[in-house]
């Protein structure tokens, strides 16, 4: 459905300059190349986008999504009618460079983390109706999706403890026994601003804690505190100059909303064949 509304987006009432030029019965070969070192997400969209145009086009793949290629690596062939492949460029395009893109952020984070524990997790600061595209691209580069959306994980923030502010015996501990007699099925994680809130978020019965913006040391006065008593999270301003540092302390994860919300879309060129 979605590359089916790219299309119509994108072609309106017809591909004019390919209508006007091209003629109908001409046949061509494309390659979609990679014009930079990356890492593949999303060719199977590029490859619905052609068949939407021209269902007996005939496609090769030459390379899987999650593989990392250098510059000039041949990604895909398609062979069909060339106002078809013309028409059905741009989205093609669109698909696998912004995927690919948040596959490759996510491989760096991934590699700068070799020889920890730690995993890199992503969040829901995705695209509006694209979170599955890129969570989907996280794995790709070698990521773990976090929850997929507010319904499958309880996520204790705090402007919830805040609407909480006068619970008993205080509001981490209310919530999280709230959340347990309400959604006994779903793992509930409290975020944490204090080593002490991470303490009692702990002692709560939590399943896990994020550490929300806690430089190294602070990070550390937290995991003693809590004692392995759950599972730990680092989130919060990690950059790739900084995230070996966060892993380093000993966090089972590390959540980056830049891997989505920021993430560059890669160079890849459509490239017609004479």
């Amino acid at each position: 459905m979605a590359v089916i509304q790219a299309l119509e987006e994108d072609l309106g009432t017809g591909d004019a300059t390919s209508l006007a030029c091209i003629p109908p019965n001409a046949e061509s070969t494309a390659r979609m190349n990679a014009r930079e070192p990356l890492t593949v997400a999303g060719l199977e969209f590029a490859e619905m986008a052609f068949r939407e145009l021209s269902p007996n086009a005939r496609i090769l793949r030459r390379v899987d999504d999650g593989q990392s290629c250098p510059t000039g690596t041949p990604l895909l062939e398609v062979t069909g009618p060339s106002r078809a492949l013309l028409s059905a460029e741009r989205v093609a395009l669109n698909f696998v460079q912004r995927l690919s893109g948040v596959a490759t952020a996510t491989s760096r984070y991934v590699r700068l983390l070799e020889g920890t524990r730690t995993r890199i997790l992503d969040t829901r600061k995705t695209t509006p109706g694209w979170r599955r595209f890129e969570k989907y691209a996280v794995r790709c580069g070698g990521g773990v999706n976090h929850r997929m959306g507010l319904h499958d994980r309880i996520l204790i923030k705090d402007n919830h403890l805040a609407a909480l502010a006068d619970a008993d015996p205080d509001p981490v501990t209310a919530a999280v026994r709230r959340a347990r007699s309400q959604f006994p099925g779903l793992f509930v994680q409290v975020e944490a601003d204090t080593p002490e809130q991470a303490q009692r978020a702990a002692e709560a019965g939590a399943d896990g804690v994020l550490l929300d913006n806690m430089p190294p040391e602070i990070l550390r006065e937290a995991l003693r505190r809590m004692a392995g008593r759950c599972q730990t999270e680092a989130s919060g301003g990690i950059h790739e100059s900084t995230v070996r540092g966060v892993a380093e302390t000993g966090v089972d994860f590390i959540s980056v909303g830049a891997l989505t919300h920021s993430a560059r879309a890669v160079d890849i060129g459509l490239d017609f064949m004479p």
